[in-house]
């Protein structure tokens, strides 16, 4: 005999979501909850009907007022649940080629692994695990158990850290939930990146201690910067710098406002002694303003990367990261020699690829610029996006040459 459920019961008509298979359900869409959930509950939804369409996690706190874990209503959410769930997560990457002998990459992505809310970052014999939302934080113990199983695994960091677990009415959580650090005083790590030694600080780090994302990205401009004048603006730790030294760059100028991440950077520089320290220079700056120093200089650069923070993490920011991602390509371009390539990237996921492009053809015609895409970007391959889930597709960049 089936075990009765709460019932999260839908207004008519907002069923079509989920017959689509959008995993998120929103507060409006509600009529009513049949019974008692609490935060991170799971659910059965119900349409105004009496079908039964979906198990999801409950989120009170959250305009997202649920998240599906299952199009099967039958499927029985526990510990064997999220046990499948990571294992087919973790084969998908095995199976891929391009992800063979590296040493950080994304396990785990959200929705599209289906999975909302858990991201897991893998580095070496280390996970860095984040739960973002009301669901996988009650299931903690299981999705890290799930994940300590994992061949060649020997720790797992948590970084439940992120502003999101405030519209979810959860408070951070941080710290080793598998095993512990190589040493109890220093949590940092390296990996290796494509020939390339990269430090990584899970503890303190942006994101889960690096940007895994732009992995390919990094190749790309390894590919195309034998002999050039390279300028990688908002560089963190560095890594688009290294991959452009690796390939032959005749100079990098790298900016960044942080200290630390440049400290960072240099750092890694010096795990890599195949690299002419003497080709890279390190400026601590305002990215807007230093571009606004060497355009009255008269600077110019052959290949320029333009990989700045989110600007706008939803679409309500969307006008006015508009201006800010505007002036970044304006100031690029008015710094690109003729005949150099911009790889210019967006991380707004309020920013659609249509608009960036549109964002950036602006620039180029008020910097008097003929331009041409050679190629569009986005993450690597271990960041699927679920045909039914658009919003995971968050990283969009362009390959533009400019006359």
């Amino acid at each position: 005999m089936r075990a009765i459920m709460t019932q999260l019961i839908l207004k008519d008509g907002k069923e079509r979501s989920l017959f689509r298979r959008h995993p998120w359900i929103f507060e409006g869409s509600v009529a009513r909850l049949d019974g008692r959930a609490r935060t991170g509950d799971t659910v059965e939804v119900v349409d105004a009907g009496g079908r039964r369409l979906a198990k999801a996690a409950f989120s009170p706190s959250s305009q997202i007022r649920a998240r599906v874990w299952s199009f099967d209503p039958d499927e029985i959410i526990d510990d064997a649940f999220f046990k499948r769930r990571v294992a087919a997560a973790v084969a998908r990457r095995e199976a891929m080629p391009q992800l063979r002998g590296q040493d950080g990459m994304r396990l785990i992505h959200g929705e599209s692994d289906g999975l909302p809310g858990v991201i897991a970052d893998r580095y070496g014999d280390t996970i860095c695990l984040q739960l973002t939302a009301a669901g996988p934080d009650k299931w903690r113990k299981a999705i890290v158990g799930a994940l300590a199983k994992v061949d060649g695994i020997a720790r797992i960091y948590e970084r439940s850290d992120s502003d999101v677990r405030g519209l979810e009415g959860l408070s951070p959580v941080t710290g080793w939930v598998h095993g512990e650090a190589h040493a109890a005083d220093d949590p940092r790590l390296s990996i290796d990146e494509n020939g390339v030694r990269l430090g990584v600080d899970v503890v303190a780090g942006h994101k889960t201690g690096f940007y895994l994302d732009q992995r390919d990205n990094r190749l790309l401009t390894r590919a195309l910067a034998a002999g050039k004048s390279v300028l990688n603006c908002f560089c963190y730790t560095g890594g688009f710098s290294l991959q452009a030294l690796a390939g032959g760059a005749a100079s990098v100028v790298s900016i960044d406002s942080s200290g630390p991440a440049l400290a960072g950077a240099r750092a890694n520089l010096a795990l890599n002694p195949q690299l002419d320290a003497s080709r890279a220079e390190w400026l601590e700056a305002d990215v807007f303003e230093a571009l606004r120093v060497f355009r009255k200089e008269g600077r110019k650069f052959d290949l320029i990367v333009l990989d700045p923070p989110k600007f706008a993490p939803s679409a309500a920011h969307a006008e006015r990261a508009a201006r800010a991602y505007k002036d970044i390509n304006l100031l690029g371009f008015r710094l690109l020699n003729p005949g150099g390539d911009l790889l210019t990237y967006s991380c707004s996921g309020g920013i659609g690829l249509e608009l960036f492009q549109k964002i950036v053809a602006g620039a180029a015609v008020d910097a008097g610029r003929d331009a041409r895409i050679l190629q569009r970007l986005s993450a690597g391959p271990d960041h699927p996006v679920a045909l039914h889930f658009p919003e995971g597709e968050y990283l969009k960049g362009l390959l533009v040459q400019a006359d």
